[in-house]
């Protein structure tokens, strides 16, 4: 059997370049350079609308994987391909729900500095991440994931 239909070849665990891009941003803001966001009244309430959006999107992530019996543990075997609930969507609706996650703890944190990491975290869980889930899903998976995947995009 091939390694890939086991499990896929994570490198990186995905929730840690948001949360590390959020406590650095707000240290570097408190420390070093303040980079605040001149959103006005709307900024605290529209980060919490986002970062609601993005725990709404994970419990409903996973709530679909528990209804499939299959792990979201990203360094373990996918035993059933999901293609409902908010994969209708997205491919990767849990790494969506962290960039809520991450615009929302930037605006209730009053700081640009998360969002100056985007390009590094999309970089990291891109070829870190979802390159390896990507492989693992179309070697266990084969012509059913090719399928979904040119049904749906991989973020929105």
């Amino acid at each position: 059997m091939k390694n890939e239909l086991k499990r896929p070849r994570t490198l990186i665990l995905p929730p840690a370049p948001y949360a590390a891009a959020i406590a650095g941003g707000w240290w570097l803001d408190r420390h070093v350079s303040p980079l605040t966001f001149d959103g006005g009244a709307a900024s605290y309430p529209l980060g919490w609308l986002w970062l609601s959006a993005g725990l709404l999107l994970f419990v409903w992530t996973l709530w679909t994987f528990y209804r499939h019996r299959t792990t979201v543990n990203p360094y373990a075997g996918a035993s059933e391909l999901c293609t409902g609930g908010p994969f209708v969507f997205s491919r990767n609706p849990i790494y969506l729900g962290d960039w809520f996650i991450l615009a929302g703890a930037s605006l209730l944190l009053n700081t640009a500095w998360p969002l100056a990491f985007a390009p590094l975290i999309w970089a990291m869980i891109r070829f870190g991440v979802i390159r390896h889930e990507e492989a693992h899903l179309e070697a266990r998976f084969g012509d059913a994931y090719r399928e979904y995947k040119a049904r749906v995009r991989r973020w929105l």
